[in-house]
């Protein structure tokens, strides 16, 4: 009689999960969306675009202007909704100067090149300048000032993906070669931000993309990020000098304000720092080219947690040393001093100047490939 009750109850449940859990299944998939709609004009008139992306539970906004993430949108420990990274409403204001790089696409070189200049195969070249002598994410018009063609914007499986694509033609900004890039963003079922860097070159050149986007994991606008704790998977820095470039050294973190290999709050030694916050490159402690995780952010009042995972060697942190409280942002919120935090995942600062970095040299018949991977979740 056991038997026949067991038997029973193991048909009940199999039918229930084949109805029951396919329903479920059929609806998440469902909740995956992608929309293309206007996002107005730039100051020149040209059309531009903004792309949402959404799995049901977490919600990213891009526009092809630089390729910029507009809003991200995730819930907190409660389920309530916040846009937890800085940015405008108008597209004519991220092509400002004042912005200060706000979720764009950076490329063709993340990060800062000294005396903006750079020796390839035995011939120098000499790029554009914007930050005092040297060269600064690209330079005067880098590619967070670029309108990205939208090469597709669709659900693809479990993932409500975007791709991008800009040909940076050879001499923009004193770089060589026509770099022909794409950027792939997607939302996965699984709370994932994914983003693909690919590019590849007529001429020998170099490469360093990257994202700018500033997380205030407790919502854009709402205070300091202080409080967060940052765990990153680094035990060196790349030493600096004048203008932050890069000496050549390796500098141990250990007993330092730069040791997160557990979890501090960012502003629990942010005042050691002589030059008002956090804006260095930590190298990364695993292989090159393999994915790893590079960091872990939690805001304790709204519960959020943000894990980095990348191929990349290196991770710039900014602790939004230069927000002043003069720029008005989304909702009206007026963004002050560590206002957010930015974790770009890159290869090191200054790279073509210093040999003994990983390469950022790039080749005809070569492929740049990189993947950065964001998870979100609560706690």
């Amino acid at each position: 009689m056991k038997g026949v009750i067991l038997a029973v109850i193991l048909v009940f449940v199999n039918n229930y999960c084949k109805t029951k859990c396919y329903a479920m299944a059929s609806k998440e998939k469902s909740e995956m969306n992608v929309k293309v709609e206007p996002f107005g004009k730039t100051a020149d008139g040209q059309d531009v675009k903004i792309v949402t992306l959404t799995n049901g539970k977490i919600t990213a906004r891009i526009t092809n202007y630089g390729g910029t993430i507009v809003s991200f949108e995730t819930p907190d420990k409660s389920g309530n909704q916040a846009d937890i990274v800085l940015g405008f409403e108008d597209v004519q204001d991220y092509g400002k100067p004042t912005n200060p790089f706000f979720g764009a696409i950076i490329g063709r070189y993340g990060n800062r090149i000294g005396g903006g200049k750079f020796t390839l195969d035995g011939k120098d070249y000499k790029l554009g300048v914007n930050d005092g002598n040297n060269t600064l994410h690209g330079g005067v018009v880098g590619f967070h000032k670029k309108i990205w063609n939208i090469d597709s914007a669709e659900v693809k499986g479990n993932k409500a993906e975007l791709k991008l694509s800009y040909l940076s033609k050879d001499g923009e900004e004193g770089f060589p070669g026509n770099l022909k890039c794409v950027v792939t963003y997607a939302i996965t079922a699984d709370n994932k931000l994914e983003m693909k860097y690919e590019a590849t070159t007529d001429k020998p050149t170099v490469v360093n993309m990257t994202n700018h986007a500033y997380w205030n994991l407790a919502g854009q606008g709402s205070g300091d990020v202080l409080g967060h704790e940052v765990i990153l998977n680094s035990d060196k820095i790349t030493a600096v000098g004048e203008g932050l470039i890069p000496t050549g050294e390796l500098k141990n973190v250990k007993g330092t304000p730069f040791d997160f290999q557990k979890p501090e709050k960012i502003g629990a030694r942010i005042k050691q720092i002589d030059i008002g916050g956090y804006d260095h490159n930590f190298v990364l402690k695993g292989k090159a080219g393999k994915m790893q995780v590079a960091a872990e952010v939690y805001e304790p009042t709204s519960g959020r947690v943000m894990k980095i995972e990348t191929t990349e060697p290196g991770i710039q942190f900014y602790s939004g040393n230069f927000l002043d409280g003069t720029l008005k942002g989304k909702e009206g919120k007026i963004y002050n001093k560590h206002g957010a935090f930015c974790l770009e995942t890159q290869h090191y600062p200054d790279s073509p100047n210093h040999p003994n970095f990983p390469t950022t040299t790039l080749k005809p018949g070569e492929k740049y490939e990189t993947v950065t991977i964001h998870t979100f979740s609560t706690k």
